[in-house]
């Protein structure tokens, strides 16, 4: 993975330290950490007469990455900055070590000229370098070497030290596959199979970018079965789909992976879906409503809903665009010891404190229909389902709702109106629906600018006008998008927001529905009452600066 070239870094000497009383001014103990490191770091560089190198927006050099060992950068961490009169400057957290500064000018054959860096600045700078890239390719190289026999002993640790020195070539690139994954923020590792190779691809905020050079198709099988033996699959079954899970320790935190295997024409593909529980719980500690995204007004609304004593709160939209998110933190902002809330979901993806989860399990006949029934039983306030499937499910979610039960759920269908001719062909009474929901959220996912490389731009007016945005008021309005950088992976995104529409049940849309009348009307009716509709929220992001015209082109319809 190419790095950009860029500026040097600011060098500080002894002469200029940083404000000392900086760490006393930081805002939260996090950054009272990092800054006391640094401070460390200032103090040592002061006493050893060496330059302090300042890492805050570090560019790398590449190429001079690319000739030093990667197992050797993390094993004493530094990292090379420029060559001085045939010298390596490196940026290294300890360099008072003189048997280990002696050991690294031996093993990289050349003299070494040490300047101080942060410990964990220099930590994150080979975390999100090529580095971790580069220790996967090394383990696809071996591929293109020799064919190895499949080691079915399954690892509990992943760690860098592991990855640089395990000798079975398979579990290596299986494991290391995995720890880049994790590294780059990845959801998902599609493992797909063509007539000549095999693509490993890491879905990463919601996009698929190649993980690495195809690998030869003649080890496929092998790979394939690596990941049964950790799923805990059948290595003989090729013909039908397979569904399996396994748990790894990375870094002393437990992270749970879904694997999905399915026959396809030239072999077997594999999807690994990361669940990184305990990270996400962290965020999901605080996680309110307010950071996904939404409007000020939307939120008011929505905010409204949720704290009804009963109805149904209900959820669509396409998979992967953040629909059990949003319920989960609706779920975090109104829990109490007052109110039982019980979950039923496929699979329970995150746990809540203080909320009690129940995971579908149809092969065991535990199907959404069943433990709803069960949960009804159990005296709960409010329920979660996390998708309605079929006929019964619908029915017995809006007979709870109906009962004095607040539920929370979901549903796949791309609009708000959609919704009601999704319910409508499950069989259910129209007035039965209307009559439990208190309102429907449609929502999407669309990917942010990155805050380190965006630049403004702009459209020309064939493209404005193919987005369906006004060229003559908005043809010289500056929008913004990202260049790539080393902080996002050189795609120009980092991270993601929703972007939604909330149609209010109100009298007049609830008889709109009761007589069939046609969604135009329905919208139309909607947008009266004030509903501000996706593709407006969407463009509104755009105009701010927060996201592309053409990331949100392809999230909504153009009007």
């Amino acid at each position: 993975m190419a790095q950009k070239q860029g500026t040097k870094p600011a060098e500080r000497t002894r002469e200029e330290p940083r404000d000392l009383a900086a760490a006393e001014t930081a805002e939260s103990l996090g950054e009272a950490e990092v800054l006391s490191e640094d401070l460390h770091a200032q103090r040592m560089a002061e006493r050893l007469k060496m330059p302090y190198v300042d890492l805050r927006d570090f560019e790398i050099d590449a190429d001079l990455f690319r000739s030093i060992p990667v197992d050797l950068m993390f094993r004493y961490n530094f990292f090379p900055w420029k060559v001085e009169d045939g010298r390596l400057v490196v940026v290294i957290s300890d360099p008072s070590n003189v048997l280990m500064m002696d050991e690294l000018e031996l093993l990289l054959g050349r003299p070494l000229i040490p300047t101080v860096g942060s410990p964990s600045a220099i930590q994150e700078i080979l975390k999100k370098s090529e580095s971790s890239q580069r220790v996967l390719e090394e383990a696809t190289e071996e591929f293109k070497l020799q064919l190895v026999q499949e080691d079915e002993e399954g690892e509990d640790q992943l760690t860098i030290d592991k990855l640089t020195s395990d000798q079975s070539p398979i579990v290596k690139l299986v494991d290391t596959t995995i720890f880049n994954a994790l590294q780059r923020r990845a959801s998902d590792i599609h493992i797909e199979t063509r007539d000549r190779e095999v693509m490993i691809k890491y879905r990463i905020d919601g996009v698929l970018h190649n993980a690495m050079e195809p690998i030869d198709k003649k080890f496929h099988s092998t790979i394939i079965s690596r990941i049964k033996v950790m799923s805990e699959l059948d290595i003989a079954e090729k013909r039908i789909p397979q569904d399996g899970r396994f748990k790894l320790k990375i870094r002393g935190r437990a992270i749970d992976f879904r694997v999905s295997i399915m026959p396809s024409v030239h072999g077997e593909d594999a999807v690994i879906r990361i669940l990184d529980k305990e990270s996400v719980n962290e965020e999901f500690a605080e996680l309110r409503l307010d950071v996904l995204g939404f409007t000020t007004e939307d939120l008011k609304k929505l905010r409204k809903f949720i704290r009804e004593p009963y109805g149904m709160v209900l959820v669509t939209g396409p998979t992967g665009s953040g629909k059990t998110t949003t319920l989960y933190a609706a779920v975090s902002e109104i829990k109490s010891v007052e109110d039982k809330i019980i979950t039923i979901e496929d699979p329970v993806e995150y746990q809540l404190q203080g909320v009690t989860q129940i995971p579908v399990n149809e092969k065991k006949g535990l199907t959404f229909a069943r433990g709803l029934r069960s949960i009804l039983r159990h005296d709960p306030d409010k329920i979660m389902v996390g998708e309605i499937r079929d006929e019964e499910t619908a029915q017995i979610a809006i007979q709870s709702a109906l009962t004095g039960h607040l539920v929370f759920t979901t549903v796949h269908a791309n609009n708000v109106v959609d919704v009601l001719g999704r319910f409508l062909n499950m069989k259910v009474e129209p007035y039965n629906f209307v009559s439990a929901l208190n309102c429907i959220v449609a929502q999407r996912l669309v990917r942010l600018n990155c805050p380190k490389c965006k630049h403004p731009v702009r459209y020309d007016r064939t493209f404005l006008e193919e987005s369906g945005i006004d060229a003559g008021r908005y043809g010289d309005h500056v929008f913004h998008e990202g260049k790539g950088c080393l902080d996002c992976n050189g795609t120009g995104f980092k991270g993601r927001m929703a972007i939604a529409e909330i149609l209010d049940m109100s009298d007049r849309i609830r008889q709109l529905i009761l007589d069939r009348r046609s969604a135009a009307e329905i919208k139309k009716a909607a947008r009266e009452e004030g509903m501000v509709f996706m593709r407006d929220m969407a463009v509104q992001r755009v105009l701010e600066g927060l996201t592309t015209l053409r990331e949100i082109n392809k999230v909504t319809f153009v009007e």
